[in-house]
């Protein structure tokens, strides 16, 4: 079996998929926009300030005689973003925004598969909302078509977040997933439509499902594996009064939960110390605006100091409402930082309760409080939360992940041959 994957940012795990079918001798072809190896041109280029996003694409050498890019239009993203062209970027209508980039990609996949045979490909792997082209010309070749849906069913994620537009109307301007267009998910169940077999990173997800309408092909859930484990940790001693040091990384959005932390750590600021790291999802959210006057706000920062922030923090705070994974979950715990997830997450597949960490009703302000009071009164459960979680990243590494899923596509072709 060979196949071909691809997938314009190739993030971390896009690019873990991708080294477990090269791991295996099933792949055949990577596709992505921008592809940065270590010595190479653009290696050397991302050493410029202005040009360090670069990094962000680095690939393992193991995916350099595999990878093919398309990187014409990423740069022009990178550019526009960086020089404020909103209106090139506009969602799904301009001309470098992610879904024309994405879908550009997928068509060029799709003319690949019809020049193919089945000697060079049997199958695509592909992920959800850049699938459809590809996945049309695989099936009309018999092949496979391995579908990664990793941010839940849109039908679920509608109907969840239509309450929360009701529930906290000031805040209704950060839900962007509520702005697709109805031909982009048209797309998206014809996807589900044609896939072979889908891979999903949580119990979430896949319980996202339900909600679509037509008949499921078979789903199976592999969590994603856990950064490199940090060094030894030593976790501060608090003092009396000292405020508990939370954290909070991601879109700042109501998608995230960001309306249940404001309204959690509203009495308790003399307690607290909140960092948040991310985007506002919306510049003109009064709601938002006053929320990060209040407390410290960087709106971007590279990985590597993600992680060196998270170390110095007492705990991550996750109030998602919708997320098909979270991997600040487990990059939070591979630095010895317990996480407060909600269950629309990774949560459940991570984190034992009380144990390496704690979950939460989703969408509870209440249930949040009470956790973050209990850590107040009782810092110690900091310390023991923390080493267990950084214990749980060790036994699952990203290779677990890969071998898992490797195994189970190998399995899928298996089936089929019976």
């Amino acid at each position: 079996m060979k196949l071909i994957l691809f997938h314009p940012q190739g993030n971390a795990n896009v690019r873990a998929s991708a080294i477990a079918f090269a791991e295996s001798d099933m792949l055949a072809e990577f596709h992505t926009s921008i592809a940065c190896f270590e010595g190479s041109f653009l290696d050397n280029l991302a050493n410029i300030s202005f040009l360090s996003e670069l990094k962000k694409r680095s690939l393992e050498l193991i995916l350099q005689p595999y990878t093919h890019t398309e990187p014409f239009m990423e740069l022009g993203r990178l550019l526009a973003a960086r020089a404020g062209i909103k209106k090139l970027l506009t969602q799904e209508t301009g001309y470098f925004s992610v879904q024309a980039i994405t879908r550009n990609l997928d068509k060029k996949i799709a003319d690949i598969i019809k020049k193919s045979d089945a000697s060079q490909i049997d199958g695509v792997y592909a992920y959800e909302d850049g699938a459809y082209q590809s996945f049309n010309s695989a099936r009309n070749k018999g092949y496979q078509n391995i579908y990664d849906l990793p941010t839940g069913y849109w039908r679920a994620k509608l109907r969840i977040l239509e309450e929360e537009k009701k529930r906290f109307p000031e805040w209704k301007s950060t839900i962007t997933g509520l702005f697709d267009s109805e031909e982009k998910l048209r797309r998206k169940d014809e996807e589900i439509k044609m896939a072979s077999v889908i891979f999903v990173a949580s119990k979430f997800t896949k319980s996202t499902l339900s909600d679509y309408p037509g008949k499921l092909p078979p789903v199976q859930v592999i969590p994603y594996g856990f950064p490199e484990v940090g060094s030894v940790r030593e976790y501060r001693k608090h003092q009396a009064n000292e405020p508990l040091k939370i954290l909070f990384v991601g879109n700042l959005s109501q998608q995230k939960g960001i309306a249940y932390l404001a309204e959690a750590i509203a009495t308790l600021e003399k307690h607290i110390s909140l960092t948040l790291i991310g985007r506002k999802a919306d510049d003109n959210c009064e709601a938002l605006n006053e929320m990060v006057a209040k407390h410290n706000w960087i709106p971007s920062l590279h990985h590597d100091e993600i992680l060196k922030i998270m170390r110095e923090h007492d705990v991550l705070v996750f109030p998602t409402l919708f997320d098909g994974f979270g991997l600040v979950i487990s990059e939070a715990m591979s630095q010895g930082t317990p996480v407060i997830a909600t269950f629309n997450s990774a949560g459940p597949d991570l984190i034992e309760h009380d144990k390496n960490g704690w979950l939460i009703e989703t969408g509870s302000t209440i249930a949040l409080k009470s956790v973050l009071e209990d850590l107040i009164a009782n810092p110690e459960k900091i310390s023991f939360a923390g080493k267990e979680a950084m214990e749980t990243a060790r036994r699952r590494p990203w290779k677990v992940f890969r071998d898992e899923l490797s195994a189970a596509v190998k399995n899928h072709y298996k089936t089929l041959a019976h």
